[in-house]
């Protein structure tokens, strides 16, 4: 059985976004409820509600205000890929999305940060040779249940960072 090609959807991200975080494709569960990270046991929803102050379980719109209230957007590296499952490791004949479009309409970005490392690498390989724009980039831990070895509260720390990035001028 071949999989098939799947899309990403469009970036949560208001027209003065500062920071950008990048996951590297939505999972099954997200895809199916087109909502960023849905799956209940990925902890990045938890990690921004304890950041920015408000309950990881508020309706997703919600959600969606307060991060870009915080000048944060919320994206993937990748348009499209083919992918069994919904594990990074399984990704393949990816294509990007397109970063220098996203870029000119958020000019005010300053930092990239990467949620987990096949995100980064993906960025890297296929959008950072090509990008005209110097930003700051950080790989942040993955907020994806398959990588629960970390704690909770390590993982936390961790992505303190964005808001000080969002903070900078």
């Amino acid at each position: 059985m071949r999989s098939a090609r799947i899309r990403s959807f469009p970036p949560i991200a208001g027209r003065n976004a500062r920071v950008l975080v990048l996951g590297s494709m939505p999972g099954r569960r997200s895809l199916q409820a087109r909502e960023y990270y849905a799956h209940r046991q990925n902890a990045f929803w938890r990690i921004l509600g304890s950041l920015l102050g408000f309950e990881a379980t508020a309706p997703y719109a919600a959600r969606v205000r307060a991060v870009k209230r915080a000048r944060i957007a919320v994206w993937d590296v990748l348009h499209s890929c083919v992918r069994e499952g919904s594990l990074d490791s399984s990704i393949e004949a990816e294509i990007a999305n397109d970063f220098e479009r996203f870029f000119r309409a958020h000019p005010g970005m300053t930092h990239v940060y990467f949620n987990g490392a096949k995100a980064e690498a993906s960025f890297r390989r296929h959008v950072l040779p090509g990008l005209a724009r110097a930003l700051r980039y950080r790989r942040l831990p993955s907020t994806s249940p398959a990588h629960a070895s970390l704690p909770f509260a390590r993982k936390l720390a961790a992505w303190r960072a964005i808001l000080k990035a969002g903070d900078a001028s």
